[in-house]
């Protein structure tokens, strides 16, 4: 089990994640297989998606709980030249839950912690990302954006877990993937961890917290 101690300065008491491409594997290796799949050339998904200004604000609607899953479906479906039929779905079919990083977050836990979860959901139906983990028995709060009409990179939305956790930023430390989703945590006084894998994101989050997290854990 983790054991906290001092490591030269005071540990945060407080892990805040987000989920896809944190607790997941790799989005961007589902998207290429997805692509392969379907016989779309590299790179297909994010021209559709990212460099549309209609899909871009769309997207932004679908994680503030605006638009329905099958709704963006439909639309990345006529640009994408493909079945709409829970695209999301088979756009991220081999995203799987990351063990090391799930378990990070329960050792954590375990070992006196407060857990968050700070995420940009994308609907939950036909298409449900957080299949496979149990929100309320993972973390003492776990935030959707479409829950609140919200989504990271905005302020609020950071501002309500702190509030929800009953925390000052000062005592959390937020893992995310994107680098833009961790500035407002920084000008909240989160410490912060750009997550590429975990083994370096558990070593990262070992000196931050004052538990070990990685394979020597339990």
């Amino acid at each position: 089990m983790g054991k906290r101690e001092v490591r030269g300065t005071v540990p945060r008491t407080c892990l805040i994640v987000d989920f896809g491409g944190v607790l997941t594997t790799s989005l961007d290796d589902a998207v290429r297989a997805f692509e392969e799949r379907e016989g779309l050339f590299e790179g297909a998904v994010a021209k559709a998606w990212y460099l549309d200004p209609e899909m871009v604000r769309l997207t932004y609607e679908l994680e503030r709980g605006r638009v329905a899953q099958v709704d963006w479906n439909r639309r990345a479906g006529r640009r994408l030249g493909v079945d709409s039929t829970n695209l999301l779905g088979r756009i991220f079919a081999d995203c799987r839950l990351d063990a090391p990083m799930v378990s990070a977050v329960a050792v954590a836990r375990a070992a006196g912690l407060r857990v968050g979860l700070l995420s940009n959901s994308m609907g939950l139906t036909p298409w449900n990302m957080y299949q496979g983990l149990d929100l309320d028995a993972a973390f003492d709060a776990a935030l959707l954006s479409e829950w609140h009409g919200l989504r990271k990179p905005e302020p609020a939305m950071y501002e309500l877990i702190l509030k929800v956790l009953e925390l000052p930023g000062e005592d959390c430390v937020f893992v995310d993937d994107n680098l833009g989703n961790l500035r407002p945590a920084q000008a909240l006084g989160m410490a912060t961890v750009l997550h590429r894998n975990a083994e370096d994101s558990t070593a990262r989050l070992g000196d931050l917290l004052g538990v070990t997290l990685g394979p020597d854990s339990r």
